[in-house]
């Protein structure tokens, strides 16, 4: 769509404007490391006319080089010695300290040491800025001037016309009767919006840019008066004042603005204060620390209420109102610091006064369950790596479990690669090591008869475990005569497990084995010793299209421990996904708490084509099997878990990890996984797992992605089938999608959605329409999320974001459902 058929953002703007201008100074958005950008010149020498790298400075440099020569050149040189001066006729050039200048005609005054040029004046000056001008009278060295009838086109397209201007002490330019825009304008039509004034004042040495008794216009029409009216100039990456107003309405805090103040401290720290204010609510008071040092960075963001408990929606019940009346807040920080070239250290840590406040005001997205704390150290180098981690993990919802809740002090990862070929292979040494503790929980909402037997409240005394456990891996690789690959493998590895108050996981009746007083203590220490082979035979066939690859993959892997560990805590080895990317594992567990036991072979055909053109395919499709020994996949064991909101036991007790992975069976379910890029493009990725026996779908993952001309597009479909064990009673499928397209340079629009299938409801979905220029940038955007948690409702909100170019952005976001609106 052409900038003429735009003008249905006439209202839009307009009801933007009146906002963005209540506020005194509008700084642009700060950077990371920001600093204000004075002009700084760099003369050239020995005579030559040298530009230095231009900026977006308005004016040009006042670091002027006197001792450099004045070069003046024309089609005819008249020289006045009575009047001591040269004029200079037909194409004249003057070049002096990076300055450019063209006319028809200039005046050399050397009495009074000025230039006046005139007749299509052009002055390119060293920032990359260039004037133009009917006559243009200036010092010598181009400090100070008077100029009529002129227009200046900064490095990054801002300008400013105007009808006279006159510079003066080398670096404050006023501007009569001007305009200023950084809008492009075509085919004689206004730009999309300008500032006019009757003065603009650029203070070079302050970076700022002064309006007085002006009115800003869109598409040519005044919309606001402005009689006073300051902002930073394009130089500028951060300063004290006012940001850009945010506003908002929604029923659970009513109508909402935040008005933020921006404290430029030094140049390596800063702090920004926003008060929000809410109808409903009251004031919610923000503020975030940012500071950055020679080795890193760190930032510290802070929010708080004093909560008014009427006004929480209906939902939310007597008691936790009287728990969420007074304060509520959270503090969040974030550090990264390069200790040297190997090591650093930081962290990611939030306090909070309860599970909701972040999300029901917005602070961080509904759909977070998890509250993970941490600190790390780690280092990397060309061979081995160190990490260590402290944890504090804590559950969101109201349904979570104690287990949810546990604090890690710490987990220990080291991996050491040895540089010498060890017996023509590589050897690897991998050690992890943690220590987790767990708080006591007050069990209640028991039935009468353990009730009966254990009185009226039940402690789940506090837990903890540590565990280490090192292995050496060796693996080499042969190629025989016909092409045929060895991978020969061994693994060492000796655990060291301690743990304190667990419940047996592999108790008949979980809930019961809860009451049973006598808890699980021990120490133990245990070695086991594995090795195999993996034997592969490539097939190669070249054909006009490109190379294909038909390759058998077999791999067979023993172990001397035949038990498994069932019985033992379980920490870190809860997820378990079988699928075509693990078929190949030595072990398919993702953590160190489990292992694979007996004797195990895995068996695979995979296909691969590489086009002459780029494109790429890969299939994979195979098996596993447990030869022998005690299959770990098949029973992981279960505890009954304590509710930490409701005190009470969950009703189903929890497995250890799925029950229901495909491994569960002596010969395991089949796994396929195709991988399709005929074009950059196009791409497809497949995941399915099939039912060992009946060949029924048990999991399906789909992604597909395409870009078509203006269009990009992408959906995901995933399914589960019914699993009873892990308390789904019926099949788990959801699909999303989202489609893009460019309607015109400047026109976009952007859908997506996400549907559970089997619910037959939408989980969440958006629509937004993009307009973007050189100078304006408006987003519109409509979302739905389908997420209730305690005092945490269905959450619609309209999005309006209107940015203008060097002035700042507004947003604007309402709820005309009448429900909790999103962050700005």
């Amino acid at each position: 769509m052409e900038r003429s058929q735009s003008v249905g953002l006439l209202s839009a703007l307009v009801l933007s404007l009146a906002a963005l201008f209540t506020t005194a100074a509008i700084a642009p958005a700060y950077a990371q490391d920001p600093s204000v950008a004075k002009s700084g010149g760099s003369g050239s020498g020995g005579g030559k006319t040298t530009f230095k790298k231009p900026g977006n400075d308005l004016l040009p440099s006042t670091d002027i080089d006197r001792t450099q020569p004045l070069y003046l050149q024309g089609d005819q040189l008249i020289y006045d010695n009575s009047g001591n001066s040269v004029i200079a006729r037909g194409n004249v050039e003057i070049y002096f300290n990076n300055n450019a200048l063209t006319a028809d005609e200039v005046v050399y005054d050397q009495s009074a040491n000025t230039l006046t040029a005139a007749g299509n004046v052009i002055l390119r000056e060293p920032n990359g800025n260039i004037i133009r001008a009917d006559r243009y009278t200036l010092t010598d060295d181009f400090r100070d001037g008077f100029v009529q009838s002129l227009s200046v086109v900064a490095k990054d397209d801002t300008r400013i016309a105007a009808a006279q201007a006159t510079r003066r002490e080398g670096n404050v330019t006023e501007f009569s009767d001007a305009k200023f825009t950084p809008c492009k304008s075509e085919g004689g039509m206004p730009p999309l919006w300008c500032i006019s004034a009757r003065r603009i004042i650029h203070d070079q040495q302050d970076a700022t840019v002064t309006y007085q008794d002006a009115q800003f216009e869109v598409f040519g029409q005044p919309v606001v008066y402005l009689p006073y009216f300051q902002h930073p100039d394009p130089s500028v990456k951060r300063r004290s004042g006012f940001l850009a107003p945010t506003f908002g309405t929604s029923s659970d805090l009513g109508f909402s603005t935040t008005v933020p103040y921006y404290f430029a401290l030094a140049p390596n720290y800063d702090f920004t204060f926003a008060p929000r204010y809410t109808t409903k609510q009251g004031v919610l008071y923000q503020g975030e620390w940012r500071h950055k040092l020679a080795n890193g960075e760190y930032k510290i963001q802070m929010a708080g209420i004093d909560q008014r408990s009427g006004s929480l929606p209906d939902k939310v019940s007597d008691e936790d109102r009287e728990d969420l009346e007074g304060w509520r807040g959270s503090i969040r920080t974030q550090g990264l610091f390069e200790l040297s070239s190997w090591w650093n250290f930081g962290w990611d840590a939030t306090i909070e006064s309860d599970d909701t406040f972040r999300r029901f005001y917005g602070l961080e997205g509904r759909l977070i369950t998890d509250r993970v704390n941490k600190v790390f150290f780690e280092g990397t180098s060309d061979r081995n790596y160190f990490g260590a981690t402290l944890y504090q993990f804590g559950g969101l919802l109201i349904d979570d479990s104690q287990r949810s809740e546990s604090l890690v002090h710490p987990v220990i990862d080291y991996n050491y690669v040895f540089a010498d070929p060890i017996l023509g292979g590589e050897l690897r040494w991998d050690t992890n090591a943690y220590s987790l503790s767990r708080d006591e929980v007050i069990v209640r909402g028991l039935t009468p008869q353990e009730r009966d037997f254990v009185g009226a409240d039940l402690a789940e005394t506090a837990q903890s475990s540590s565990r280490i456990a090192t292995e050496l891996t060796w693996r080499r690789t042969l190629i025989d005569s016909i092409g045929i690959t060895y991978t020969p493998f061994a693994n060492l590895r000796g655990d060291v497990l301690q743990y304190n108050n667990y419940r047996d996981p592999l108790a008949a009746d979980p809930r019961a084995e809860f009451f049973d007083p006598s808890l699980e203590d021990d120490s133990l220490v245990n070695g086991v010793a594995s090795g195999g082979v993996m034997v592969a035979y490539p097939w190669v066939a070249a054909s006009s299209a490109g190379a294909h690859t038909i390759e058998p993959i077999g791999q067979l892997i023993g172990r001397t421990q035949t038990n498994n560990k069932r019985g033992l805590p379980n920490e870190d080895a809860q997820s378990l996904v079988f699928d075509d990317t693990n078929l190949f594992e030595i072990d398919k567990f993702s953590g160190y708490d489990r292992t694979e036991t007996g004797t195990r072979a895995n068996a695979g055909l995979q296909y691969t084509f590489q086009s002459n053109t780029g494109g790429f395919a890969r299939l994979l499709a195979g098996q596993s099997f447990q030869l022998s020994g005690e299959n770990p996949f098949a029973d992981p064991g279960r505890i009954a878990v304590v509710n930490p909101r409701t005190n009470a036991l969950r009703p189903d007790p929890q497995y250890l990890h799925n029950p229901s992975s495909g491994l569960e069976t002596t010969r395991s379910d089949y796994v396929f996984g195709a991988y399709l890029a005929p074009v950059e493009s196009f791409r497809v990725i497949s995941q399915t797992r099939l039912d060992e026996e009946s060949l029924a779908v048990r999991r399906e993952d789909l992604f597909v992605s395409a870009d078509i001309g203006p269009m990009t597009t992408s959906a995901t479909y995933t399914y589960v089938s019914a699993d009873p064990l892990s308390g789904f009673d019926t099949a788990q499928q959801d699909v999303s999608g989202s489609l893009g397209l460019k309607l015109t340079d400047n026109w976009s629009v952007l859908g997506r959605v996400r549907y559970d299938i089997d619910a037959e409801e939408l989980l969440s979905d958006a629509v937004q329409l993009r307009y973007a220029d050189e100078c304006f940038v408006l987003t519109a955007t409509y979302s739905e999320r389908f997420f209730e948690n305690e005092d945490i409702d269905t959450d619609r909100t309209v999005y309006l974001s209107f940015e203008f170019k060097h002035l700042g952005l507004v947003d604007y976001k309402t709820d005309i459902f009448g429900d909790e609106t999103a962050e700005n």
